[in-house]
């Protein structure tokens, strides 16, 4: 009555064959997942050099009319 029993295992192979098996439609959300948390880390990666001076951290967008003002 050990975990050596292999009737003890076989459901055990059938829940991870549906949980991470091919195609899968829960496989397909864990990669959708991953995929996010790529996506988050990345993002978290930009830097403020690369957007211009009124849009950096700390700095509230312009609305059309500020944008007017100072053209003018």
């Amino acid at each position: 009555m050990g975990l050596g029993n292999p009737w003890h295992w076989i459901p055990i192979v059938l829940v991870l064959l549906v949980l991470f098996g091919g195609r899968g439609k829960i496989s397909g959300l864990m990669g959708d997942a991953a995929k996010g948390i790529k996506a988050f880390r990345e993002g978290l990666k930009d830097t403020d050099a690369d957007k211009p001076k009124d849009e950096r951290a700390g700095a509230l967008p312009r609305t059309d009319a500020e944008k007017e003002d100072l053209k003018s």
